[in-house]
């Protein structure tokens, strides 16, 4: 959902809407799922040289699921690590932005400059990034516009194959990014997240709205992004990217969509269009990273909606409209 009004800096401190009560799903005992059988990896060939991407990610399928496994302590390991063998380029040494102020110039923000400056040290609760304009700090979520000249402004949270569950703080003044905590302790996914992860500015999944079909309430955050392209993303960057479908995923009973974009200048984006253009192995590893992500702390799996399809990209755009 679109916010039908910017909030303004003054008006990020917490989040001024009422949370309606939800059912909450109970736990339940998880099969684990099996490793996936090398006759997958041979399908997983045919389809990178009929979608147009370069038949070398094939041939390394086994050497990155080999690499990866190891340091995997998820309870699952299906699609995840032909997602990574998908798109496995030459990852950014370091995907944190400076630690000291740093300007970026960006037509996605109508020519203007923003400065980001991290405080505290990383992987400590005092790690912040904040957003400046003019010397004044400013929320990324309600001051950053939705769209640029060329799609649509993804906030980058995490960026791919790191741990680190960071969030745009929407609970706290200017929205700063900074890593989630849960019962008292600083939060981190089991294994690496294999895609860009962010969130889109000025949207709102509104926990007071039911939707007609899936009747469900939004989980009271900005849409998320899950950003398929072939390079890491800075932490706090914002990228312009253009969507290409999107997963209605259930997460306690709450409605948490998840729209699959692609960097507009990214090389796969020529060959990406509309969510059929994504290959299969891309798309359910997508699904079942969100699906058992939290099992590994005795969470229940995460449901979809729409018989647990991705929708198209006109619908993505409907969703981040509404």
């Amino acid at each position: 959902m679109r916010m039908r009004a910017s909030l303004g800096a003054a008006a990020t401190v917490g989040r001024p809407w009422i949370r309606k009560g939800f059912s909450r799903s109970s736990s339940a005992t998880i099969p684990f799922l099996q490793p996936v059988s090398s006759r997958v990896f041979s399908s997983r060939s045919s389809t990178t040289r009929r979608n147009g991407i370069p038949s070398c990610h094939a041939c390394a399928i086994k050497q990155t699921v080999a690499q990866t496994t190891a340091s995997i302590t998820m309870k699952f390991q299906t699609s995840l690590f032909l997602f990574s063998a998908t798109t496995c380029q030459a990852w950014s040494a370091s995907p944190l932005l400076p630690t000291t102020a740093r300007t970026f110039a960006a037509a996605a923000l109508r020519a203007a400059s923003f400065d980001i400056e991290t405080i505290g040290e990383a992987d400590t609760d005092s790690f912040r990034i904040k957003f400046k304009s003019g010397g004044d700090v400013i929320s990324p979520w309600h001051d950053i516009p939705l769209k640029g000249e060329k799609g649509y402004n993804m906030i980058v949270e995490i960026p791919k194959m790191t741990k680190a569950k960071m969030e745009i703080s929407t609970k706290e003044g200017s929205n700063p990014i900074a890593q989630d905590i849960k019962k008292g302790k600083l939060r981190d996914y089991h294994g690496p997240i294999f895609w860009n992860y962010g969130a889109l500015p000025q949207t709102w999944e509104d926990p007071t709205e039911e939707h007609p079909e899936l009747k469900v309430f939004g989980d009271d955050d900005p849409i998320d992004v899950v950003e398929i392209g072939s390079k890491a993303l800075g932490m706090g960057s914002v990228t312009e990217v253009k969507p290409l479908g999107v997963l209605a995923m259930i997460d306690d009973g709450e409605l948490d969509w998840k729209v699959i974009a692609i960097a507009v200048d990214d090389p796969l984006a020529q060959v990406y269009n509309d969510i059929d253009d994504v290959p299969d192995a891309i798309k359910d590893g997508v699904r079942e990273w969100f699906r058992w992500y939290k099992t590994p702390d005795d969470k229940p799996l995460n449901g979809f909606g729409f018989d647990e399809k991705f929708l198209n990209k006109a619908e993505s755009e409907k969703v981040i409209e509404e």
